[in-house]
């Protein structure tokens, strides 16, 4: 790949998927969930905020929090340590809720995730990027783009629209407080 493309890779939109054939470059919000790092594409992340008081909402999956009102919407929170079964912990002044716009059936909506806290902003090319390794039998992880390889350590890379899915959330509708 020349480095033009590259550069050109780093600072587009493009495609998601697991597959070598395509390019999962870009810039990266690193944030850490039990001692590990994942990553979110920049262009995915709304905003990054504090915690805040999450109203609950009943008969909703463990790992949904609630929801919280962003500037007059209604947006489901949901925390990632639970999500992907991490032990839980106590919230910091560290933790935060990033803010992110995912892609489903009804469109463009906005979802809160809880992470222990934000790394920092890599801009990642498609040759610091892995393919997700087999987990063995037959075991798919579509919710994983691929894994990063930066400084010796391995950063986890999501598709949030997967880990953050209609179905495995819950289907409110976007409201507007008055």
């Amino acid at each position: 790949m020349s480095l033009e493309t590259s550069i050109a890779t780093a600072n587009h939109v493009i495609p998601t998927s697991s597959s070598s054939s395509e390019r999962r470059g870009g810039k990266y919000l690193i944030f850490s969930l039990a001692e590990e790092e994942f990553g979110v594409r920049v262009l995915k992340i709304k905003e990054i905020m504090g915690m805040q008081e999450i109203t609950a909402v009943p008969n909703t999956a463990p790992y949904v929090k609630g929801v919280i009102n962003l500037r007059g919407q209604v947006i489901p929170v949901v925390d990632l340590r639970m999500k992907f079964n991490l032990p839980t912990c106590a919230y910091t002044h560290r933790t935060c809720i990033v803010v992110v716009t995912t892609h489903g059936k009804t469109g463009d909506r906005l979802v809160g995730a809880i992470a222990d806290g934000v790394a920092e902003v890599l801009t990642l090319v498609d040759e610091e990027i892995e393919d997700t390794p087999d987990f063995g039998n037959g075991a798919t992880a579509p919710y994983l783009l691929g894994m990063a390889k930066v400084k010796g350590t391995v950063k986890i890379l999501l598709d949030i629209d997967q880990v953050l899915s209609e179905q495995e959330i819950i289907d409110l509708p976007s409201l507007t407080l008055d």
